[in-house]
């Protein structure tokens, strides 16, 4: 069975010194990350791996993703192996870079377009993304187009 260290909420913000203001005060804890646009809260109680991040509302409100954290490359697979039998798994990033951290993790959308992710954190990194650092999407975010992609990873099989 897969271990979950922690819940993953991922919200958007439009001033990253307001919000970080706010939510020191609301969870009464120091971030343990704070970059230009993005910052990160680990709590332990309750169980919690809490990010934000500076993008536009337009196309997906507040909301930016969900997810688990998980404690090793391992559960990640294992997951992503279950998920995959499910036929829920859209897309494997291994070794990948995004929210200024090396990452190992998975992704899957949920009916109404939710995106949910399970990921293991390698290692800290200075850059936001391993692509283009103008390209938001490739940080934080899976594919643009989940029903596209679904249904290729469905005829795939």
């Amino acid at each position: 069975m897969t271990s979950v260290k922690r819940m993953h909420v991922a919200i958007n913000c439009t001033d990253l010194d307001k919000s970080l203001s706010f939510y020191r005060s609301f969870f009464g804890a120091e971030p343990q990350k704070v970059k230009e646009k993005y910052a990160k809260f680990e709590l332990d109680n309750p169980a919690l791996h809490f990010s934000l991040n500076v993008r536009p509302f337009e196309k997906n409100g507040v909301l930016n993703h969900l997810g688990f954290q998980v404690d090793n490359t391992e559960d990640v697979l294992a997951m992503g192996k279950r998920l995959r039998q499910s036929n829920l798994l859209l897309i494997d990033e291994m070794n990948t870079t995004c929210c200024y951290a090396v990452q190992d993790k998975v992704w899957v959308y949920d009916p109404d377009g939710n995106a949910w992710e399970i990921f293991y954190t390698k290692a800290d990194s200075e850059f936001e993304s391993a692509g283009e650092t103008r390209d938001l999407s490739l940080c934080c975010a899976p594919p643009s187009n989940p029903t596209e992609i679904t249904l290729m990873n469905f005829r795939k099989k």
